[in-house]
Formats: C-alpha cells, structure tokens, sequence
C-alpha cells in the first residue's frame, strides 16, 4: 500500500502517484491558535508541543506536514544566531528587530554563525535530538529539517528597505553578506539532518527573493540558492517563496530545488507551462481570501480547479499557496483533502 508520504515523494520527483498528495506547511503561527495553546507554552513545554503536531495526524488523515515536528520560534532561529533583537508574545511567533541597519557594518563585521552554539540553533538541535527519540519509539520521525533562505535571513539583519537599497546601490557588499549568511544557513541544515535520523528532505524559505528583479536575481542572488540547494543534492528540497515571481518563473528552477510552493496570486496553469518539468508545483490554494476566509464548499472548488490544471502529467502537490494561514478552519482543510480524494483525471 502506498503511504502518503511515498505519495508526496513520487510527485515531488515529478511523478504521477495513484492519487495527488495534500502536503501543507504548518509552523507557529497557527498551531499553537489552532491547539488552543499560548504561544510561549508551544515553544517551552515539550509535551504541549508534541501534543500539538501529533493531534494533526489524527485530526487530517492522508496530509503530509512540510517539514512536520518542526522545531521553529517562527523567523527567529537564524537571525537570532546574529544578534538581533526578538520579542516574545503569547498569541503569535517572537517579532524579530534589527540591531545595526548599516549594511556596511555588516559587510565588516558578519562571521558565519556556529549552529552548535549561537542564538537559537543549540536549543533547536538539543530538542530535535530528544523528540527524535521518542518519536521514532511510537513508529514516527522527522522527514524534513528547514531554515529561511540567504535574502530572508540577511533581511532580518538590517531591514528590507536598506537590503534593496544596498543591493541596487552597492550589490559587492550585499553578496558579501549573503556568502556568510548562505555558510551559516548550510551549516544549521547540516547539524539539523545530523540531529535526525533518516531525514530526506529540506525546506528552505525566503520571500525576499521575489522583490528583486530578474537580472539582478541572476547575477547576486542566484547564486547563493545554487550553493544551498547544490549541497543538498540527492535529498527532496522544497524552496517556499509565495510573493508573485511571475518575473523569474523562467530562471527559479536553475536554482537546483525540486518541489516549488509558489503565490496564489499566480496562475497554477501558466507556472506548470514555462517550469516545464523541471520542478514539481506545491500550490495552490489561496491560504487567506478561501482557506480562512472562505467555505469548505470554495476551497473544494478552487482545490479541483487547480487540480484540473496542473495534475495531469504528474509533478502537482496540492497545497495552499504559502503556509497555513493563521485562523484557518479545520474544515477547510478537510476540504482540500476530500478534493484530492475524489479528483481523478477526466
């Protein structure tokens, strides 16, 4: 019998499974809410943590959970590593503040993070390595580790706006930084696979990427996804971008992942047709105007349209196009399941 999770892997190596795979990425932002938990009592308390990711296996039959038991506090585990500034809340993931939003000083002063020992990498690995354990004892495991993308963290650092400024004005210095940064984000998936065991997979996000135009993200930042997915070779990466590419569709699959999670507000036809077969499509569902905001019987309809589109030929894993968005309704999910249960090629 096939499992859902040999599913998701069959079309992320642009296959075409019995069924299409539901696969949905999940963190902090709307676990603890939908668990009914504070949010700090999400991050400290193991026990309410793990309560939390196991009572989605029950709840959602048949979804796979991308990266699933993801040890996180939101944006702030690589950032944290360099210093920034973060807040804790009770309803929602810690809010992140840069400290320096010189760049130039960055460029001077940024050395690659040790995950062993910086910020908030070594409480992560310390958990991952003890809920391995035990998850592995009650026949589970971790399947995916991930961490944000060299233009995310660098964002964290210093801003957004003095990042494009200085990626316009100044772009020597920027990659400069995003060579640092991408050592410290390889680095942190590393000691995360290392803290596993059997791992076949990463996620790597970051939004940022999409505010750039297409020639400069050929020329100083695609190299740096090269360099992260190209150490990772031979394991199914997943990048996660959901601001609208519609510029780079053409050159993004160069970067060397597998599995693309993409913006709702692209059409789910047009990115199957100039990506070609070279990546397969997480998507794609928009997480906000249906999957909070709308009906089960809406996003049933938008989930089989997108089926319709892009299944057809194999590579398609339906999901929302972003994360779960906080205040989603359990049944919308429900929804998005039931659609893949009974689509069928026509």
């Amino acid at each position: 019998m096939t499992t859902d999770w040999e599913r998701f892997k069959i079309a992320a190596q642009g296959g075409e499974p019995d069924r299409v795979p539901v696969a949905l990425i999940v963190d902090s932002p709307w676990l603890p809410g939908y668990a009914g938990m504070d949010t700090r009592d999400f991050f400290l308390f193991d026990e309410r943590w793990l309560a939390a990711h196991k009572g989605l296996l029950d709840r959602f039959p048949g979804a796979v959970w991308l990266p699933g038991f993801w040890v996180e506090y939101g944006m702030a585990g690589e950032p944290s590593a360099f210093g920034v500034k973060m807040r804790f809340h009770d309803d929602s993931p810690p809010s992140i503040e840069p400290i320096v939003t010189d760049l130039e000083f960055w460029a001077a002063h940024i050395s690659a993070a040790d995950p062993q020992t910086d910020g908030l990498m070594p409480l992560v690995l310390r958990q991952y390595r003890t809920l391995d354990a035990q998850l592995r004892a009650e026949g589970l495991g971790v399947k995916m580790v991930a961490a944000r993308g060299p233009m995310a963290v660098a964002s964290w650092l210093a801003g957004i706006s003095p990042l494009m400024l200085d990626l316009a004005m100044e772009p020597e210095r920027v990659t400069k930084i995003l060579e640092t940064v991408t050592t410290t984000i390889i680095r942190w998936l590393h000691a995360q696979l290392d803290a596993v065991h059997d791992p076949e997979g990463i996620l790597v996000l970051d939004d940022i990427v999409g505010m750039v135009s297409a020639a400069t993200y050929e020329e100083w930042v695609q190299p740096h996804l090269q360099r992260l997915f190209g150490e990772f070779e031979g394991l199914i990466r997943v990048y996660h971008n959901d601001t609208p590419v519609k510029h780079l569709l053409d050159v993004l699959p160069n970067a060397g992942f597998d599995v693309f999670n993409f913006s709702h507000e692209l059409d789910i036809a047009q990115v199957k047709a100039r990506m070609g077969g070279r990546v397969a499509l997480l998507g794609n569902v928009a997480p906000l105007d249906l999957g909070v905001r709308g009906t089960p019987e809406d996003v049933y309809t938008a989930a089989t349209a997108c089926l319709d589109a892009a299944a057809p030929g194999g590579g398609l894993i339906l999901s929302f196009g972003g994360g779960i968005s906080p205040g989603t309704p359990p049944e919308n999910i429900d929804a998005l399941l039931q659609a893949a249960r009974d689509w069928s090629p026509a």
